[in-house]
């Protein structure tokens, strides 16, 4: 990888999805000498997210979101298209990912469990959080639905790594990839998170 390239800028917070965007660049910077990013923590409770400057970066106002200066400062938002974005552009020996063509049933298999956790842990994780933690009242089915489901994701996570699986992605034991990085900062949350 060339050492001209410019530091991706990466806009985030301390929350599992802005951990798995930092988390995914930190691997990139020690597989690829020359690849390198900067952040910039943004503040919640000053609702930095939702101003102007940063909604032009990510309509919807959350994080992570980052900018692209090698590419005339493209803008990514939401953490698994960020995870894609930076495969795509940056990952070209697919020391974390997989080669789509070589390799199209492992890479298949990373991108299936990347939107499982995206779309199901993720998701159902953060609501069960917010309806123990935050709600303004107490609802005890809301808590119970949602503890529940993000339990039941887990036992599918959990099924899937047994029998000597390391990885979720791959042939055999599996390939450290994206697929875990994706998944690692929800799960190291899950005993915050399920009551």
């Amino acid at each position: 990888m060339s050492s001209e390239l410019k530091p991706i800028k990466l806009y985030t917070a301390g929350t599992p999805n802005g951990y798995k965007a930092s988390i995914f660049l930190e691997e990139l910077k020690a597989a690829y000498p020359g690849f390198t990013y900067e952040f910039q923590a943004l503040s919640f409770t000053t609702n930095e997210q939702k101003e102007p400057w940063f909604l032009k970066i990510n309509p919807n106002g959350r994080i992570p979101a980052m900018s692209d200066p090698n590419r005339g400062d493209f803008n990514v938002f939401e953490s698994a298209a960020l995870i894609l974005y930076l495969i795509q552009h940056y990952d070209k020996e697919y020391k974390l990912s997989f080669d789509p063509v070589n390799e199209p049933d492992a890479y298949s298999e990373a991108l299936q469990w990347t939107f499982f956790i995206h779309g199901g842990i993720g998701p159902m994780q953060g609501q069960s959080n917010h309806f123990f933690r935050y709600a303004p009242e107490k609802i005890p089915y809301a808590i119970k639905r949602y503890n529940d489901e993000t339990r039941r994701l887990y036992s599918v996570l959990e099924s899937r790594l047994s029998n000597g699986r390391e990885y979720l992605a791959g042939a055999g034991k599996g390939k450290f990839s994206f697929a875990d990085v994706n998944g690692f900062p929800w799960c190291v949350r899950s005993s915050d998170s399920l009551r």
